[in-house]
């Protein structure tokens, strides 16, 4: 066993038996000087048994008898991390997956193409990281990273996470939302890092050659073979507005589908509130004033299910609602 790894141990073991005792005295042994976390249930309570833990370097001792286990994994994290609860360190975790597997899907896409598997992978950690720690926690680790690329599409994703279940969408539609998220952008991957990276405000050519990031998205995602059709239409058209001035085919009102509404209202929320090196981060007011002004480009009744949504105004809106 690799210890790097470990950072905390729940033994359950019966420590009348030799072997049990000669197991925890080799795990101390290769801890050395490293003071990682041990946990020991009991199933008998003697005092030589607890005389023994002490010993043995076990930090807390529990009856596997009578205690839950969802406590003992609580006791476990308050060691390793005292200064952090249960829900903080799972945020984390999750967040750290998430972002690890965003990595791996930008490094399959500058080769060209994509295994949507792993973007599938991603789905379930931070559908529980914005469920569990909410938004604002989600955001806060998001800004630590200088990636803008990375930071923005897990900002977005985040946002997609949170409005899809604002919405009281189904566990599909919450997949679909998120899966939109982390690939709307998939397109940057190809991109010259000379413009993905420009520390101020392109010029008229630059915002060009990030106006084709639209349509290499869906190349990719094409080339990938497993993306379904609303992946496509989200890499593609999340730059369209409903009076057909967005890019890259001027779509209008109809030909625009509900996932890439709603996806679309989360991108520009996104892009006013994060930080760019060219400027701070716009406050919440202003940016959702920006998007109720867009009343002809992005549909009313989202935007304002939206606002709700990130205001805390109400736990739920209904999307027949919004839109009846």
């Amino acid at each position: 066993m690799n210890l790097e790894s470990v950072i905390g141990v729940i033994a359950d073991l019966a420590l009348e038996r030799p072997n049990a005792i000669r197991c925890l005295r080799r795990l101390a042994a290769r801890r050395g000087d490293r003071r990682i976390p041990l946990i020991y249930l009991t199933r008998t309570g003697t005092d030589a048994v607890l005389r023994e833990t002490g010993n043995l370097g076990i930090m807390a001792c529990f009856s596997a008898l009578a205690i839950e286990p969802r406590t003992i994994v609580a006791s476990l994290f308050r060691l390793i991390a005292p200064g952090k609860t249960t829900t903080d360190l799972l945020v984390e975790y999750n967040f750290e997956l998430v972002g690890s597997l965003f990595s791996e899907i930008f490094a399959a896409a500058r080769s060209g193409s994509l295994d949507m598997k792993t973007v599938d992978e991603a789905v379930g950690p931070l559908l529980a990281a914005v469920q569990e720690g909410g938004l604002n926690r989600w955001i806060t680790l998001i800004q630590a990273h200088d990636d803008t690329t990375l930071r923005h599409c897990l900002l977005v994703a985040g946002y997609a996470a949170h409005f899809a279940i604002h919405l009281g969408l189904s566990s599909s539609e919450r997949a679909t939302m998120i899966r939109a998220g982390l690939i709307h952008d998939v397109g940057k991957a190809l991109i010259p890092l000379s413009v993905l990276n420009k520390p101020g405000k392109l010029n008229s050519s630059e915002m060009a050659t990030m106006r084709d990031h639209a349509a290499l998205g869906h190349e990719i995602l094409v080339a990938a073979g497993s993306a379904d059709p609303i992946m496509l239409a989200v890499a593609r058209h999340h730059h369209e507005m409903l009076d057909g001035s967005g890019y890259p085919d001027g779509l209008r009102g109809d030909q625009i589908g509900d996932t890439v509404r709603l996806l679309t209202i989360c991108d520009i929320y996104a892009a006013l509130t994060e930080r760019r090196p060219y400027r701070p981060p716009m406050p919440q007011t202003e940016a959702l004033q920006i998007l109720r002004g867009m009343t002809g480009k992005l549909e009313p009744a989202l935007v304002e299910a939206f606002a709700i949504s990130i205001e805390g105004k109400a736990k739920r809106h209904e999307y027949i609602a919004a839109t009846a």
